[in-house]
């Protein structure tokens, strides 16, 4: 039969998080709460290294790309949740669940190759700090960047040819709050079986992959430093204590979510929802909390911000 006559499906259901009408309340304010706050968190970032010339160096450069992406990760899935909130029926149309899933992916395919490339960055800056300046020079600076925007676009076109190849012929009810392949495939009117670990080989082995690249290059960086200097070890850790902070939030439910075939989405959606809701905020925080220098340009930007408004 044709492939088309199958895809019948005009929108998706969402179950959401929970029935009850207390618990869905406390997630909403969760939920709004914690969005709010990272959405102002992240953008003071990026407002902060963008007007203060004491934070132009690649390592801000990076992180303020990183908390303009976690701009994007808080708008992809929570305004549409907090807003399900309060409908009977979590409904989503199909263009829409598949313009969801390939702008979360874009925008998951850019962090990565930007935590990659914020590895390496501190490499270069505790272990060749005499040719820092010339390793990340402006020039890689961009080209790190727009390799990332590539490889995050190739990435979400690849989910998006997958679920462009998905036949839909009835059943539409998503138990989670979101839309991603994982969920969606188990819709599917064929046998999901090898599709599903399709995904595990793209998705799974890539968090994977770049999950341990991150976290051998920042025990080869800490080795380095305690060849050469033992008192420079604690320092060094010191710096990169924050790295590991959100590689390990970032990578951890996406390695828990696409590496197993066959898996319930009921836990699934509950680490999504507090990764979705929780961790671009936290990103924020790690980064700031833990740097002198954007905490003294932040209360810079802060103080500007406050005069201008009283001469307006």
């Amino acid at each position: 039969m044709d492939e088309a006559n199958h895809s019948v499906v005009s929108e998706f259901l969402f179950l959401g998080l929970s029935n009850s009408w207390d618990i869905q309340i406390g997630l909403f304010v969760f939920a709004f709460v914690f969005y709010v706050a990272s959405m102002m968190g992240n953008f003071l970032i990026v407002l902060t290294v963008t007007s203060d010339p004491h934070l132009h160096s690649p390592m801000y450069f990076l992180l303020a790309n990183l908390s303009f992406i976690d701009l994007g990760v808080s708008s992809v899935i929570s305004p549409k949740m907090i807003y399900d909130v309060f409908r009977k029926y979590k409904v989503i149309s199909f263009g829409g669940c598949v313009a969801q899933i390939f702008f979360l992916h874009i925008i998951v395919g850019v962090e990565m190759v930007l935590l990659i490339a914020m590895a390496f960055d501190r490499y270069a800056a505790i272990c060749k700090p005499l040719h820092y300046l010339t390793i990340m020079s402006p020039r890689v600076c961009i080209f790190l960047l727009c390799a990332a925007w590539i490889l995050g676009l190739i990435h979400a076109l690849i989910q998006l040819f997958f679920v462009t190849k998905l036949p839909f012929c009835g059943p539409n009810v998503l138990d989670s709050f979101y839309c991603d392949l994982p969920q969606l495939i188990k819709l599917a009117c064929i046998d999901t079986y090898r599709l599903e670990f399709m995904v595990i080989a793209n998705n799974g082995s890539i968090s994977v992959a770049s999950f341990f690249i991150l976290i051998i290059s920042y025990i080869f960086i800490l080795i380095t430093v305690w060849k050469h200097s033992s008192s420079g070890l604690s320092k060094a850790l010191s710096t990169l204590s924050s790295h590991i902070m959100v590689v390990i939030l970032f990578f951890g439910p996406c390695i828990f979510i696409y590496t197993r075939p066959h898996s319930t989405s009921h836990l699934d959606k509950h680490l999504a929802f507090f990764d979705a809701s929780l961790t671009p905020f936290l990103n924020s925080v790690i980064y700031t909390l833990r740097n002198k220098d954007m905490k003294a340009a932040m209360r810079r930007v802060c103080s500007q911000l406050l005069v201008y408004r009283q001469i307006s």
